[in-house]
């Protein structure tokens, strides 16, 4: 009766090697430097910077055409400020902040989408470090590496259509991984840095 079951129990073990072999190759440290994401889209980061660079020289030129002083026509000494005056400078200024701000908002729109999308993401040695290489402006790259634990996945890849967000503790914003660019590892990449942490 014991060699029967003892059989059974040998069998289950056999083909059960697979699973835990899977989970100890994701789950044990790498010894040396492992590509999770690359997506390389420098020729569009740069023509983005240039754009938004020349938004921002469009509307800041205009803001001082329009804030610096019309020439005034002459008035008699003694007449009195009309109303229209008044009402020109206002809508002078106001058109002239209203340019100031497009720019500005043109140029952080640009500057905060380049520092956010990344180009490649690499597992460091040992597992506990993650380096972000983001595009930068003009597609220059900035390179920020963080601790494991600190970063957090907020959605599986196969629930978002574009873009995957990640939170790294102590960033503002999210950084953006394209669907489009390239994932060597999907498996490593699902279980360190694509998972979701509570950070």
């Amino acid at each position: 009766m014991a060699a029967p079951c003892s059989r059974c129990v040998f069998g289950l073990l056999r083909a059960q090697p697979p699973v835990f072999l899977h989970r100890s190759l994701y789950s044990a440290t790498p010894p040396r430097d492992v590509l999770l994401f690359q997506h390389e889209r420098g020729r569009f980061f740069t023509i983005l910077g240039l754009f938004c660079a020349g938004q921002g020289v469009f509307w800041a030129s205009l803001s001082v055409a329009v804030f610096s002083r019309p020439p005034v026509p002459a008035q008699p000494r003694d007449a009195a400020p009309s109303r229209w005056d008044l009402r020109s400078a206002l809508w002078r200024y106001g058109l002239a902040v209203g340019c100031g701000a497009i720019g500005t908002l043109v140029l952080a729109a640009g500057l905060l989408f380049s520092l956010r999308s990344v180009r490649s993401v690499m597992l460091r040695a040992g597992g506990q470090q993650v380096t972000l290489t983001t595009h930068a402006p003009f597609g220059w790259g900035a390179h920020i590496t963080v601790p494991l634990n600190q970063v957090s996945c907020m959605a599986h890849r196969g629930e978002v259509p574009a873009m995957l967000p990640l939170k790294v503790k102590g960033r503002r914003f999210y950084f953006l991984l394209d669907k489009a660019g390239h994932f060597p590892n999907t498996q490593l990449f699902d279980n360190t840095v694509g998972a979701y942490r509570s950070l």
